[in-house]
């Protein structure tokens, strides 16, 4: 099962690109609540190429990383990637108004579709805010 997600990034989509795919950005906007924050990501953005992000919770309780490998990138359109047997593609889509930022993924069994979906969504409001603050 694909689960999706989008937001609307009032930015040109080359600064959301780049914040999307930049370490030190990573690292600021990767979080699904204040509780949690991620200490270091890595991007080697192109195909066959890795990366990786440790989240932890502020309070040292539990971390995990997220990681994955590339399997399309069209610069400032498409990021595809598998991570484990899992698969994600976010897409870049420019308008007058700014850029929407849809993200599919395969869904897994351990958290609901609702607790995945609002995961994800938390995220990715996260990181338009981050985007948009920069302006």
């Amino acid at each position: 099962m694909k689960i999706t997600v989008e937001t609307l990034i009032k930015a040109p989509v080359a600064k959301v690109w780049h914040a999307y795919t930049t370490p030190d950005d990573i690292t600021q906007w990767n979080t699904a609540s204040d509780d949690w924050h991620t200490t270091k990501a890595t991007v080697d953005l192109r195909v066959g190429g890795e990366f990786s992000s440790r989240m932890e919770a502020k309070d040292g309780s539990f971390g995990f990383d997220f990681a994955g490998i590339y399997t399309k990138v069209v610069p400032n359109e498409l990021i595809a990637y598998s991570f484990g047997d899992r698969a994600c593609a976010v897409e870049f889509m420019p308008s007058a108004n700014g850029v929407t930022v849809r993200i599919a993924f395969d869904a897994e069994t351990e958290n609901s579709v609702e607790q995945q979906r609002q995961g994800w969504q938390a995220i990715l409001n996260s990181f338009a805010k981050h985007v948009e603050a920069r302006q």
